[in-house]
């Protein structure tokens, strides 16, 4: 069974709105990322293992708040006290987290297809998300991750780069349509390239 992302039928490629005269390099990319492994890590509050000292794919488990640990395959995504996003383009790291994370102490849970990924990259990509995301991007950076709303839609943003800066924005699946229809409306604005 193969899967179907859930922009398939609506991402367009191409520019798209202010990019006459302008220099492609300066227009923002909006992408979709697909075949990615999602997992969400809970643990129990009657559990007392010490997640910092668990290790997927070589990365220890952060509780530092809005924080993210990667490599070069994984991210960690902190999702709140005791909550990790595991965001990995190896199959085989589910395989190792339902080693490592029993189920007296965690709830493990593949997300991977009940989310679409959009990618935003660019000079204006921060500009784009203070449009619909109350929260201060001036103060968000590389590896900074965090939960909030987008235009009344829920999203969680993940920062994996500042040179350019590029995002990627996790909605729920049945949210994909709508949350990429408004990013790139907030983009039409400095011009993007669909790719």
């Amino acid at each position: 069974m193969s899967s179907i992302s859930a922009l398939e039928n609506i991402h367009q490629k191409g520019k798209f709105g202010d990019c006459e005269e302008k220099n492609e390099n300066n227009l923002i990319k909006i992408s979709e990322i697909k075949n990615l492994l999602i997992t969400q890590i809970v643990q129990f509050k009657s559990s007392n293992v010490v997640c910092e000292e668990i290790k997927i794919d070589n990365l220890n488990l952060s509780s530092k708040p809005l924080s993210v640990v990667n490599n070069e395959n994984t991210r960690i995504l902190w999702n709140g006290p005791r909550n990790w996003l595991v965001i990995t383009s190896k199959k085989e790291t589910f395989t190792e987290i339902d080693e490592k994370f029993k189920e007296d102490d965690f709830a493990v849970t593949d997300i991977s297809h009940s989310k679409s990924i959009i990618e935003l990259e660019g000079d204006q990509a921060k500009e784009v998300l203070k449009k619909g995301c109350p929260f201060n991007f001036n103060e968000f950076y590389k590896n900074n991750c965090l939960n909030s709303t987008f235009n009344g839609m829920s999203i969680i943003v993940d920062m994996i780069n500042d040179n350019p800066d590029t995002f990627r924005i996790f909605a729920l699946r049945s949210f994909g349509e709508s949350l990429y229809h408004s990013i790139t409306d907030s983009s039409l604005e400095f011009g993007y390239i669909g790719k």
